[in-house]
């Protein structure tokens, strides 16, 4: 006779690796695409828009029973406008090719923040797969002339808090049976409503009246639909699954996908270094794959399941294995 036993999966699931590349795909062609948007409306409101629709559109979700983060999901919405108002503020005042390699930091900083925050020790060859990814990022990036500037200090804080982002994410996520897409709400709500006060708040910025351009509003759905829901949802499922490392080396291929966004939409020629840089990080999340396995990284005791909450695990969001024993 065989009965079933309930135990948390300490393999992640094949599935989430590819949604996780998928999202560095939607994240890096999402740079042009709000570049041109951004040219039709200001950043704090154009980030208001964004995130208000994406809320706008999960808040059935946060009203089902049990969907409900916990108040834990507020400093996530906090850290996730930091690091917009971050990014989009210090590009800025920085050349393009020091922005794609400073937030490729946030491959290096995660390891050392897991650690920090989590206990989990970055083995050899975890460090080695972030160095390659970083050294890929320069090539992809080109000519680099590192300074410091108000620009590359703000991308460089971005990237930190990408890293603290990720780690404190995992940290709520194992902490308790939290629903991915409820997490989404929130921190879309928090980003909204910062972005909105910042607006009003701030000499020179406020709302004005909306663009009636049509590719304004082509370019706000994708990135809505795109790179705000299925992304943010994305990394918060994976989160339950992967370790912050795992997480961040395989979204750290951004910028390869950004670049041949640029080059075969925007008709841009990528050099020989920049393919060299590309497959660099190509590589590097391969091994962040193959490291990953059971005894390569080593992560965190992910809390075992109780049998009610076995019963109560739904389709949406896999969080079990059954393993079949033998019974006496």
């Amino acid at each position: 006779m065989h009965t079933p036993i309930v135990a948390h999966s300490l393999i992640v699931p094949r599935y989430v690796d590819l949604m996780l590349l998928l999202v560095a795909v939607a994240w890096g062609s999402s740079y042009a695409i709000a570049k041109e948007a951004l040219a039709l409306y200001p950043v704090l409101g154009f980030i208001a828009l964004r995130f208000g629709l994406a809320a706008l559109l999960l808040a059935p979700r946060l009203m089902r029973r049990g969907a409900w983060p916990g108040l834990g999901a507020l400093p996530l919405g906090a850290l996730l406008l930091a690091i917009f108002l971050c990014e989009t503020y210090g590009v800025v005042q920085t050349s393009a090719a020091n922005a794609a390699f400073l937030i490729s930091l946030c491959v290096v900083f995660t390891p050392l923040v897991e650690w920090a925050l989590l206990g989990v020790r970055p083995r050899a060859q975890v460090l080695g797969g972030c160095g390659l990814a970083l050294g890929g990022a320069a090539l992809l990036a080109g000519e680099l002339e590192l300074r410091v500037g108000l620009g590359d200090g703000l991308i460089l804080l971005a990237a930190l808090l990408r890293a603290l982002m990720v780690c404190v994410t995992r940290r709520q996520r194992l902490s308790r049976e939290s629903d991915a897409l409820g997490l989404t709400a929130v921190q879309s709500l928090v980003v909204a409503g910062g972005a909105v006060a910042l607006a009003l708040s701030l000499p020179g910025e406020g709302l004005p009246a909306l663009p009636r351009a049509w590719p304004f509003w082509l370019a706000l759905g994708y990135l809505v639909m795109c790179c705000t829901l299925f992304a943010l949802f994305v990394q918060n499922h994976a989160l339950r699954h992967a370790s912050p490392t795992r997480v961040s080396l395989l979204m750290g291929s951004e910028p390869l996908f950004g670049a041949l966004f640029a080059a075969f939409w925007l008709d841009e020629r990528l050099s020989v270094g920049a393919w060299a840089g590309g497959c660099a990080i190509v590589f590097a999340s391969l091994w962040a794959i193959r490291a990953s396995a059971p005894g390569g990284m080593s992560e965190p005791d992910a809390p075992a399941a109780r049998p009610a909450e076995a019963v109560g695990a739904t389709l949406a969001e896999p969080e079990i294995t059954i393993i079949e024993a033998r019974k006496g």
